[in-house]
């Protein structure tokens, strides 16, 4: 099949550029001029390289990788010019097409190649290069050089140690024998003793050279038994006239040797064992810098290889490119033009695109029925895959959504007990730590959960163990075949809320209904203390002590019902910027005037650490704790109980990221079991509490947007930490919302 194209279906050439074009002489023009541009580039190439006469130098990154471009690119140019004359010339050769499908495959081809391949080689040119420009600079050579100098250093400061020590004690020793002979073991006692052992030496010896040039021990020690004799030479001997001291080392010591002036021809050698590696290293470090500088020597040289061998590998690329785009051409260079057509009809979703069946049996007429069969294949099964798929991801969707927004933790458990499916907000109930639950055991994760399951009931409220005590769980299951799914929701919080309530309007009919009669009867008790004291005679002791514990016991009522008061209705908190240090302070200072025997401490001691709050009731909900703490401290002591780090409260006030952390720790009792319950109104550990202290610091940490946790102190006693959402604060306060957060509140305690 003749697939030419007539020459009355070609446009015809407009312009000069495309006249030049279509007679082939643009292309002869555009090879000699990049040839040309390539020798050039070339010879730029070489006298860079040349320049300059310290081949330990090299040519800056950015000149580099612009010389690799204008190699590339003039070679690049004149191997597709090149390959598109060989296409051109095979397809008037095979008498197929005009050859502009094999020309523009060339094009494509050698501009995909090409293009990653230059940005390819000039990124790992300029990489390796900038690496390769700190390695060979002079702070890396300096680096390198101070580096192996270290060890050096310190070897010749331990040298210099011990050659000060050895000239000490050759003073020392020449005073010694002014007074006593050096056979005297009172001299052995002093030489061994206070000089070798007290100056951490490890081998010492005194001696005298005879006239036949024999050394002669005239005191020594030496306990690890070495032959010192040998170790000292004539040689280092006669260099002892040029200088003081002469280094007398060996493999795993530093040794020195000096004249001894308690008279003429004496001498004194002492030494000091070191690692024998530390010798290796000062090698090692040299031998390490020779070849560091002979590869610095070479670094220009090896510039070169590696940019030569970029340019080949880029050159091989596009070339191999070129001859792929060139095999493929005259494979596809048949009239597929329907095929194409009918293609990117179903390419863009149409799958009903046919093409026509030619006549006869040959290959373009058996590739449009295969054609024809895979496109109606196509149609008839993407049709039923989208309808499929769309019921699919509209059933996942749909559970999916509904699974990840509730609140409540699903499980779905086989016969067994095996968990087979679940959510997240099941994995944070259960505290599974971020493993996966499906495929294990629900006795293993809750046991008080796998309790419920054995039994019969549908639905039951369940008390699980938790990290900061027990949790209230809200529990429902629904049998389906053999499985079942278990849903469940923590509503320890809401309950505790509901009783939080409860008490509170219980506190305010309380201190309403008490708080009235409590006047008349104090002042009722005191009118008969002034007015009948005096008459009673008869047991006027007990009169007084009986109108006072009236007085006193109304007291403790009116106090009582100002707790109930304050816990039932707190006023509203008056946001403000303060120094949150500075109302801890206050805090600790009260308590620090009343208990001197308590250890007090704060940290830290100054500071000034911002914080939006209502200072007097930060101060109160402090000055609570701090007291809780104190009587815990006095309960421990009334048990007979002591601690071993005292009696003690310590304050801790930082900024952790967006929080500001408030930590009380005290040395006391310690928390009693049921900690969970202890923000409740009217839980106490204490005869004489009212158990309302401690709900009212958490309602105050609360719409503070604060977090209070009860912790067990290692060592024993109680940790408090009070978390607040500072940056938040801050922000409310400066856009207003603070206050509407408070009137919430108002509006919602006034309901």
């Amino acid at each position: 099949m003749d697939a030419r194209v007539p020459d009355s279906d070609l446009s015809p050439p407009v312009g000069w550029l495309a006249r030049e074009r279509e007679s082939g002489r643009f292309y002869r023009l555009a090879k000699l001029g990049a040839a040309l541009a390539l020798i050039l580039v070339l010879g730029a190439t070489i006298a860079v390289f040349k320049r300059g006469s310290d081949p330990g130098t090299l040519i800056s990154p950015p000149l580099m990788a612009l010389l690799l471009i204008a190699n590339l690119v003039p070679a690049i140019v004149l191997m597709v010019l090149v390959a598109r004359d060989a296409a051109r010339r095979d397809a008037e050769r095979s008498g197929v097409g005009t050859g502009q499908l094999h020309t523009r495959l060339v094009a494509l081809f050698s501009l995909v190649a090409a293009v990653p391949t230059v940005f390819v080689a000039i990124f790992a040119s300029l990489l390796l290069q900038s690496g390769l420009e700190f390695w060979f600079s002079n702070r890396a050579q300096t680096m390198l050089e101070k580096t192996v100098s270290l060890t050096r250093i310190s070897y010749d400061r331990e040298l210099d140690s011990v050659a000060s020590d050895t000239i000490a004690m050759s003073s020392d020793i020449a005073g010694y024998l002014k007074f006593v002979a050096i056979d005297d073991p009172r001299f052995a006692y002093a030489y061994g003793r206070t000089q070798v052992y007290q100056r951490k030496l490890t081998e010492s010896i005194i001696f005298t050279v005879g006239a036949d040039g024999h050394i002669r021990t005239l005191a020594l020690v030496n306990p690890y038994e070495r032959n010192l004799e040998k170790l000292i030479t004539s040689d280092k001997i006669a260099v002892l006239a040029k200088q003081s001291v002469v280094e007398v080392s060996s493999s795993d010591r530093i040794g020195v040797l000096t004249r001894l002036a308690a008279g003429p021809n004496l001498y004194l050698y002492a030494a000091k064992t070191f690692d024998p590696q530390f010798i290796e290293q000062i090698q090692r470090g040299n031998e390490v810098l020779r070849d560091y500088q002979a590869l610095l020597a070479r670094s220009r040289v090896n510039q070169l290889r590696f940019n030569i061998a970029l340019y080949l590998g880029a050159l091989l690329i596009v070339g191999l490119a070129i001859l792929a785009a060139l095999k493929l051409a005259d494979r596809l260079v048949q009239p597929v033009s329907g095929l194409v057509d009918a293609a990117g009809r179903i390419e863009e979703g149409d799958f009903s695109a046919r093409v026509p069946v030619a006549q006869g049996s040959d290959e373009i007429a058996m590739l449009s029925t295969a054609f024809n069969r895979m496109a109606g294949r196509l149609d008839t099964q993407t049709n039923a895959l989208l309808t499929a798929n769309s019921q699919l991801e509209t059933r996942r969707a749909f559970i999916e959504a509904v699974l990840s927004s509730v609140t409540a933790g699903v499980l779905t458990l086989d016969a067994s007990g095996k968990i087979l499916l679940t959510n997240r907000s099941a994995a944070a109930l259960l505290r599974s730590g971020g493993d996966a639950l499906e495929g294990r055991v629900l006795a293993d994760l809750s046991p008080e959960l796998a309790e419920f399951m054995a039994g019969e009931a549908r639905d039951a409220n369940v008390l699980v163990a938790a990290g900061s005590g027990q949790r209230t769980l809200a529990v429902k299951r629904v049998r389906y075949g053999e499985n079942t799914v278990l849903t469940f929701d923590d509503i320890t919080d809401q309950l505790s809320d509901q009783r939080r309530a409860a008490w509170s309007d219980i506190a305010q009919r309380i201190a309403h209904e008490i708080k009235n009669p409590l006047t008349p009867i104090s002042l009722a008790a005191e009118r008969l203390q002034r007015r009948y004291g005096s008459q009673v005679t008869n047991d006027r002791e007990t009169f007084d002590r009986l109108t006072a514990t009236i007085v006193r016991q109304v007291g403790d009522l009116r106090r009582m019902v100002d707790e109930f008061s304050e816990f039932a209705r707190m006023p509203k908190p008056q946001f403000r910027d303060e120094n949150i240090h500075d109302i801890v302070r206050n805090a600790l200072f009260l308590h620090e005037v009343a208990h001197p025997d308590v250890n007090f401490t704060i940290t830290p001691k100054l500071a000034d650490i911002r914080l939006v709050c209502d200072r007097r009731q930060m101060g109160q909900a402090l000055t609570n704790i701090v007291k809780n703490g104190v009587e815990a401290i006095e309960a421990r002591r009334a048990r007979g109980e002591d601690s071993a780090d005292g009696d003690r409260i310590a304050l801790a006030v930082e900024r952790v990221g967006e929080q500001l952390v408030i930590e009380v720790t005290d040395t006391g009792v310690g928390l009693p079991e049921e900690r969970e319950r202890l923000t409740e109104p009217y839980m106490t550990t204490r005869v004489r509490g009212t158990g309302l202290g401690l709900a009212i610091v958490k309602k105050i940490v609360e719409e503070h947007l604060g977090d209070i946790a009860f912790l067990d102190r290692q060592g024993g006693g109680t940790r408090v930490r009070i978390a607040l959402d500072a940056d938040r604060l801050a922000a409310l306060e400066t856009s207003g919302e603070l206050a509407d957060i408070s009137d919430d509140r108002d509006s919602e305690d006034g309901a």
